[in-house]
């Protein structure tokens, strides 16, 4: 035989099974499935290809084959079905399927529990005893606060209630979004609780309803995951403080500032005798002495003799007094000689303000969100993170953020606090030097509205900073103004696309003098909220888009009249 001659079909099932198993299974459904092959049909209903179907990312033409053709194949093998909450009618309508045990809703929200968990829907019937392992991936974007008892009883009581096998249950949201917690406080311990569920991943509003969750009402609990809103709400009853024995595996994250971390999370990790997973994200403000590998031994491991795995990301952000001795990285290392979990990175910062910032973390750095990052940090990599929190009194100048876009190659979410004038900005307009490009590829988010205006420039100019896929920025309003040149800037275009959506503190009595040119306004504007801006930014989160030709162009064409303020006095004099 020629090997021109030799074709895809002329391979024995292994070598064409191994090659198939290279690319997705979704592809290979749609690309196989009744193509009027039997072998070829055959090899792409196996259990490898039809167990775990995941119908999100897909485009119409894909999506609607599978909803009408293939799904009714491969329904007897599917365990585990991934898809967009909008589908579930769709797909669940296409076929019964007698194996499913795992579900994984996205965008999930209040109305998929109201519409579907529930006896009166024939979905509901048809899952709520097959169920075992649920994620919903939260996407609620109400823009109204809901009451967190009510929310707690008819969203997640119900789901526990309704899935009489549930086993797992993972209720997920980004790291930088909040879905509604869970408040248990002045409910009845019913609520809640299931004597078969093993494994929760959660988030609470108090620290108190993560003890409540360990009262005993989830007696079967061997993995927690959870995030707390905040640690330090004060406590109106005494929790069961029993032993949490069967418990295997524990996260807390609480991206908070923590003022009772001795006395509330301590205590906790005590209950915790047979754990053998530990992972600790938290930011700790002032403690009688900085956390680190001495603290960890004493208080927490030595608590712990089954733990195999322990992972941390802690700050320790204190006021210094004359009790507290001056330390240096090398110093804080020295403590972690005796911990042999991980290989261990870490930095302190003193600040003129009399404090002090020490930041210990586990290598290689697992958490998606890092906060209070300084121009201090450390030469490591941080490959999983995707919002961060940069923050110091130095100012963060061009190098930094150069070091930065390598150092954290993935991040989306960027919020600058620092308002110290760049130095470079000076040099640069002395030297008449220019400086290498630096490029953010993923950042879709970045706030600089605590930052001094050389970094608008830094971020904002085209010959500093690339920004390609920048989509909201948070930034005062004068300071964009200035750096535009009045919305005029070329230079600026680039990284003010359409689009970007720009919350300007004064935007509210701007735009109402635009349209209603009344003199009360104007006057109210120029006299009272053009110097207290922030309370038009705690009135009303207010958006511009700036990208627009027409936009620019009315912003800049209207005249801004601003009256400068005058004592009462001489107001009442000028009067009379």
């Amino acid at each position: 035989m020629n090997q021109s001659d030799i074709h895809l079909l002329d391979l024995p099932d292994e070598l064409l099974l191994a090659i198939l198993k290279k690319l997705s299974n979704i592809d290979v459904l749609y690309s196989l499935l009744d193509v009027d092959n039997n072998r070829l049909d055959i090899i792409a209903q196996d259990k490898i290809f039809t167990n775990t179907i995941n119908l999100t990312s897909i485009d119409e033409v894909i999506l609607n084959r599978f909803c009408k053709y293939i799904l009714s194949r491969i329904h007897h093998n599917i365990q585990y079905l991934i898809l967009e909450s909008s589908l579930i009618n769709r797909v669940f309508h296409a076929r019964t399927y007698p194996k499913l045990t795992h579900l994984k809703l996205i965008q999930f929200d209040q109305d998929i529990v109201l519409q579907f968990f529930n006896d009166k829907s024939s979905i509901g019937q048809t899952i709520k005893q097959q169920i075992t392992d649920l994620t919903l991936i939260y996407n609620d974007t109400n823009d109204i606060i809901p009451i967190l008892k009510d929310y707690t009883i008819n969203v997640y009581a119900r789901i526990i209630t309704f899935f009489e096998n549930l086993k797992h249950l993972n209720i997920k949201g980004s790291s930088i979004t909040a879905y509604p917690g869970v408040l248990l406080y002045d409910l009845p311990s019913t609520i809640f609780a299931s004597s078969i569920l093993t494994k929760l991943c959660i988030n609470v509003a108090t620290f108190n309803d993560c003890l409540y969750l360990l009262d005993g009402r989830l007696n079967q609990l061997n993995s927690f995951t959870v995030r707390v809103y905040d640690v330090d709400a004060p406590s109106l009853i005494v929790h069961n403080k029993n032993n949490l024995l069967k418990l295997k595996y524990f996260s807390l994250t609480c991206h908070s500032h923590i003022y009772t971390y001795d006395n509330r999370i301590i205590p906790l990790l005590h209950r915790m005798l047979n754990l053998e997973q530990l992972v600790l994200c938290l930011t700790v403000r002032n403690r009688n002495g900085l956390i680190d590998g001495t603290h960890l031994q004493n208080e927490i491991l030595i608590y712990m003799p089954f733990l195999k795995i322990f992972t941390f990301d802690i700050r320790t952000w204190n006021i210094i007094n004359g009790s507290l001795p001056t330390l240096s990285n090398d110093d804080i290392q020295q403590t972690f000689s005796n911990i042999r979990y991980r290989q261990i990175g870490c930095t302190v910062r003193y600040f003129s303000t009399n404090s002090v910032l020490c930041h210990i973390f586990t290598l290689p750095f697992t958490f998606d969100y890092l906060q209070c990052l300084t121009n201090h940090f450390p030469n490591v990599s941080f490959n999983h993170v995707l919002y961060l929190s940069i923050c110091d009194i130095s100012p963060f100048e061009h190098e930094f953020f150069i070091r930065l876009s390598h150092a954290v190659p993935l991040l989306k979410h960027l919020t600058v606090t620092n308002s110290t004038a760049q130095k470079c900005k000076s040099q640069e307009q002395n030297n008449n030097q220019s400086y290498s490009i630096i490029e953010f590829k993923h950042l879709n988010f970045l706030s600089v509205m605590n930052a001094d205006i050389s970094y608008t420039e830094q971020f904002l100019l085209d010959t500093r900073t690339s920004l390609p896929c920048l989509t909201e920025l948070r930034i005062n309003y004068e300071y964009l103004k200035t750096v535009t040149h009045d919305f005029t800037k070329d230079a600026t275009r680039l990284n003010c696309t359409l689009y970007m959506i720009v919350w300007l503190p004064c935007v509210i009595c701007f735009v109402i003098t635009l349209f209603t040119p009344v003199p009360f306004v104007t006057a109210l504007y120029g006299a009272y909220l053009s110097y207290y801006q922030y309370i038009a930014c705690l009135l009303s989160l207010f958006a511009c888009v700036l990208g627009s030709f027409e936009i620019r162009q009315v912003m800049r064409n209207t005249p801004l009249v601003r009256p400068a303020i005058q004592p009462t006095a001489q107001r009442l004099q000028q009067q009379t």
